[in-house]
């Protein structure tokens, strides 16, 4: 089969020395993935064209759409000249949020109140953590130290991110890359409710700048903890704070910061 996740590419290497060099490398593969609920365009996504199953369950996860997988219908990927199309069925008793999202979207090109409710939307409470899961430093430093193993495709090409899902010792139990960071922990998440495993068993461990996306993604999820190598947003932290997710950033494997 095709390889949908890279493309090699050539180019020239240029050194201050002079002695340029033509070579190939591997290129992630970003094309716009278009997702239709119940036949009903909701939302194209620029992503890398792989576990598009598990990615497509994670976002409907996230977005409040279904609470878990087996919510999620049948789903019919195929690939067009333009991009992909994902087309996913969910019960009728859980596809209103689906219609008011395409009678939002219509509206947002005419109505001069969509900013009031994209804020409302942003303003959403998040559900509340009964209890935030402590994790050891070490634990961390140690799951981080072996996440560089299971990121194959950024290990090929330098330019995607990974989402990691570890246990209480920092083994790591699944990893999904995607170009964009919010599209790995969607995977994430879909692949861990396809398989069963509860995100609250465990830590989320980012390639990423801490936005509060992805707080708001892994708390919907039922995660209890994150960390990012990156920083935090403000944002981020407030949200964070509110639901009571255990935040550690600029994860390093020698140093981190815990969000107090």
């Amino acid at each position: 089969m095709p390889d949908t996740s890279a493309r090699q590419t050539r180019f020239t290497e240029i050194f201050t020395s002079g002695n340029d060099t033509e070579i190939t490398r591997d290129i992630p593969v970003e094309v716009p993935v278009a997702l239709e609920f119940n036949g009903i365009a909701y939302a194209v996504m620029m992503a890398t064209p792989t576990d598009l199953a598990d990615f497509v369950t994670g976002f409907a996860i996230t977005e409040r759409l279904v609470k878990q997988a087996n919510e999620v219908g049948g789903i019919d990927i195929a690939e067009t000249d333009k991009g992909w199309i994902v087309r996913i069925q969910l019960p009728a008793e859980v596809a209103e949020p689906v219609m008011e999202r395409a009678r939002r979207r219509v509206s947002e090109s005419s109505c001069g109140l969509c900013g009031i409710e994209n804020l409302e939307q942003i303003a959403r409470p998040l559900p509340r953590i009964a209890a935030p899961l402590a994790i050891d430093p070490q634990v961390i430093f140690a799951a981080l130290g072996a996440l560089r193993d299971h990121q194959l495709l950024g290990r090929r090409t330098a330019a995607v991110h990974a989402a990691a899902f570890c246990d209480s010792t920092g083994t790591i139990l699944a990893a999904r890359e995607d170009v964009g960071r919010h599209n790995a922990l969607d995977k994430l998440i879909g692949a861990l409710a396809i398989a069963g495993i509860a995100a609250s068993d465990g830590f989320f461990l980012l390639t990423a700048r801490c936005s509060y996306e992805l707080v708001e993604k892994t708390v919907v999820a039922g995660g209890r903890a994150l960390a990012t190598i990156s920083a935090p947003t403000t944002l981020a932290i407030d949200r964070a704070k509110a639901a009571g997710l255990a935040l550690h950033v600029l994860t390093r494997e020698d140093s981190l910061l815990r969000v107090m």
